[in-house]
């Protein structure tokens, strides 16, 4: 297995931090920096995919046909790398990394031309209706219901945990369109304009006080059977298939900056003796364990990505990385909020950059906060870092699929 890069590759990644140096602007790098979950602040995150498709880098994972970039997979790796490094902010997943790639592998022709130009340019914006209040990880359990009538699908039900619902002008729904057979038959993968008569968004306020998250109602929502993405009742394959790429990526760059960071702050902060928190031996084990375990979670990445370059698929590895990934960003969140100390347990979101609105809070009418930017998201981070255990899949689910396919349990 060869991970050393080559002088070309070594090229495009100079390539890559000279465009970042150029195009991203200290207010893009703040709310990368600043961002309180995966999920950056809204209006940064457009404008920074604007910035990228100007430049043909919005979706290199696409084909060259529909935008994407005729890029390896080691290119892909260095510039995810790059981009984490220099603080950027993330680009909503929901559109270009997860319904997009779906869109090219099941949509017709009519479909592909007209949703993934715009969803490029960021003129359709899509959020994700999956999860329903009986149906999360046992997702198959689903029951929003889509009635035939003729030309359409009639559509009532709700879905859950649904992230940027209030930005998003579509959603992509998985809804069931026969009771026949296993509970996996039967449901469809539909395509919804969020303009639809029928529809109401109430936003769920996090811990954290963010309202990203929200529930999506649907009363006799009339939806075009043109907007099935995939057959009638087979939309359990897309929805896999399209679990996949929400699964995926590389999460070592991210985590290592994390860490870095709680390595730069802890060198900074006086510890419970009075000295500084790095010299507190056991603050400094747990830290370094973390730390190993990022390098550790980047040479698996960086197996992965050998394999899937000779054209195998990741199979259960994304599995193992999901589990590893989240489960480390939870910890790394633990040792920030222990190295911001006192000011850490004060609750001032304006000095972040949220996901979303924040609920019942007036900031101070002189912008005061208490300590370093970075102690206000530590608090933020740690209360939504603990949904990364349990979205795309809990990690009891991974720990599942992991007994069965890599153990044959």
């Amino acid at each position: 297995m060869d991970y050393d890069w080559s002088a070309a590759d070594l090229a495009f990644r100079d390539e890559v931090r000279a465009f970042l140096d150029e195009k991203l602007t200290p207010q893009l790098r703040r709310a990368g920096r600043l961002a309180t979950s995966v999920y950056p602040d809204h209006e940064a995150s457009m404008r920074w995919q604007q910035i990228l498709h100007e430049h043909g880098w919005a979706a290199p994972a696409w084909p060259v046909a529909h935008g994407g970039c005729d890029w390896s997979l080691t290119r892909h790796y260095i510039f995810h790398r790059e981009s984490t490094l220099a603080g950027a902010p993330s680009l909503s997943p929901m559109g270009i990394r997860m319904v997009a790639p779906a869109i090219v592998a099941f949509g017709t022709p009519e479909q592909q031309a007209f949703y993934l130009p715009r969803i490029l340019t960021g003129e359709i914006f899509f959020c994700q209706g999956y999860s329903e209040p009986e149906a999360g990880s046992d997702l198959a359990a689903l029951t929003m219901a889509a009635v035939d009538d003729g030309a359409d699908f009639v559509c009532t039900g709700s879905k859950i945990w649904t992230t940027h619902a209030t930005e998003a002008n579509w959603i992509f729904c998985l809804v069931r369109t026969s009771r026949a057979g296993k509970k996996q038959q039967g449901i469809t993968f539909l395509l919804i304009d969020m303009t639809t008569p029928g529809i109401e968004i109430r936003p769920l306020v996090m811990t954290s006080g963010e309202q990203v998250q929200n529930q999506v109602f649907f009363d006799n929502v009339r939806v075009p059977k043109s907007n099935v993405l995939g057959r009638i009742d087979d939309g359990w394959t897309v929805a896999k298939y399209l679990l996949v790429h929400e699964r995926g990526g590389a999460a070592a760059p991210m985590l290592q900056v994390m860490a870095q960071d709680v390595a730069t702050a802890a060198a900074e902060q006086t510890g419970p003796d009075g000295n500084r928190l790095i010299d507190d031996a056991a603050f400094a084990a747990k830290l370094a364990e973390a730390r190993i375990r990022t390098e550790v979670l980047e040479i698996l990445e960086y197996r992965t990505l050998s394999a899937m370059a000779k054209g195998k698929t990741p199979g259960p590895a994304s599995s193992m990385l999901k589990i590893l990934a989240t489960e480390l960003s939870q910890r790394l969140t633990e040792l920030a909020l222990e190295a911001a100390g006192p000011r850490g347990r004060v609750y001032q979101p304006h000095a972040t950059a949220p996901g979303g609105p924040i609920a019942e809070f007036t900031p101070p009418a002189d912008g005061y906060r208490s300590g370093a930017d970075w102690q206000a998201v530590a608090p933020l981070r740690y209360f939504n870092d603990r949904a990364g255990s349990i979205y795309a899949g809990s990690n009891e689910i991974q720990r599942n699929i992991l007994a069965k396919a890599a153990l044959g349990l």
